[in-house]
């Protein structure tokens, strides 16, 4: 509210100003030009100037290569050079940044910044001492002051945030498709994901990012109770009525609540398939484990019975040995007795 305010106290001294006497007319560069009652009044020094329209770089003293189109558009500048102004009060504040583009009416009004393109009525009107700035569409960047390097379309923006894309206004735009995506192949890259804000972003899994980093040990038993379905989707979804494989989110929230994602709004919307399968991941590596320690255990046991064998064997040997001497110390005698 204290930007709106402050915008709209603003524009109406702008609009004050229209019925102020103009100033006298300085001298002007040769390289300059200047069309309409202000224009160019205060020059000084500057030079490859246009002004066109009332009162437009009428404060210009120095600055050079700037283009003033529509009433008091660049009023303020002094300095700075190489700017674009097109539409009433473009730029109006403007004193010494350099390299900015405006066009539509109070598009940059306030600012101070260097290197800033606006295109729409009020794009970027907050804006005061941020850079490198791109905003597109009524009321673009409106709500940015001091932030660096962003790009808002169709979107208001944040007071100071930097480095940020902003696409579209949420609640408003309600499908988004681009272009080169489907069906292209990316072989190194990360998945994207969004939240409900519209935020995309990705999920990294560096340890410096993370923090209380233990096992998940049984955590994990909890996917043994999910119920994997096949579905469509509603024909107003899908008019093809693909086959779907998964889990219904309403029905994995009463397992555990984490597994969940939820809408703006608070309402269950999706399943953290991410998180099922780093589950599913742990469940693997504790039967794995369980397999390996039987698998040792079944070594183990086949090596006792090996050895069992062989010492069954060893003993049924000796055993046949001495049946055999006992049979041999059985015949002798009687061939003895037998002898005339």
């Amino acid at each position: 509210m204290k930007n709106r305010n402050s915008i709209s106290t603003t524009i109406l001294l702008v609009l004050g100003c229209f019925a102020l006497s103009p100033a006298a007319q300085g001298a002007l560069d040769p390289t300059d030009t200047a069309y309409g009652t202000g224009a160019l009044s205060n020059e000084a020094g500057g030079s490859h100037n246009s002004a066109f329209g009332y009162y437009t770089l009428n404060s210009n003293t120095t600055g050079n290569n700037n283009t003033a189109t529509g009433a008091s558009a660049l009023s303020g500048n002094t300095t700075a050079s190489s700017n674009t102004a097109t539409g009433v009060a473009a730029l109006y504040s403007n004193t010494t940044g350099n390299n900015n583009t405006a066009t539509g009416g109070f598009a940059l009004l306030l600012n101070g910044g260097s290197d800033n393109t606006a295109t729409g009525v009020l794009a970027l009107v907050n804006n005061t001492t941020g850079s490198n700035n791109i905003a597109l569409g009524v009321n673009a960047g409106q709500n940015l002051t001091t932030g660096d390097n962003n790009i808002d379309i169709g979107n208001d923006g944040a007071a100071d945030e930097t480095n940020t894309i902003r696409i579209g206004t949420q609640g408003t735009q309600t499908n988004a498709y681009i272009a080169g995506i489907y069906q292209t192949t990316v072989p190194r890259g990360l998945s994207v994901v969004v939240d409900s804000t519209g935020h995309f972003g990705t999920k990294g899994s560096s340890e410096r990012l993370k923090q209380e980093i233990k096992p998940m040990d049984k955590a994990s038993e909890a996917i043994l109770a999910l119920q994997p379905v096949t579905f469509h989707y509603k024909h107003e979804l899908d008019p093809e009525g693909i086959p779907q494989f998964g889990l219904v989110a309403e029905q994995v929230e009463k397992v555990n609540p984490d597994l969940v994602a939820r809408d703006a709004d608070g309402k269950i919307y999706t399943v953290r398939y991410e998180a099922v399968n780093a589950m599913l991941l742990n469940e693997f590596l504790k039967e794995h484990r369980k397999v390996e320690e039987q698998g040792a255990t079944i070594a183990e046991l086949k090596k006792e019975i090996a050895d069992l064998t062989a010492t069954v064997r060893e003993q049924a040997a000796q055993i046949q040995n001495i049946s055999a001497q006992v049979e041999l110390s059985n015949v002798a005698p009687r061939i003895v007795l037998n002898n005339p």
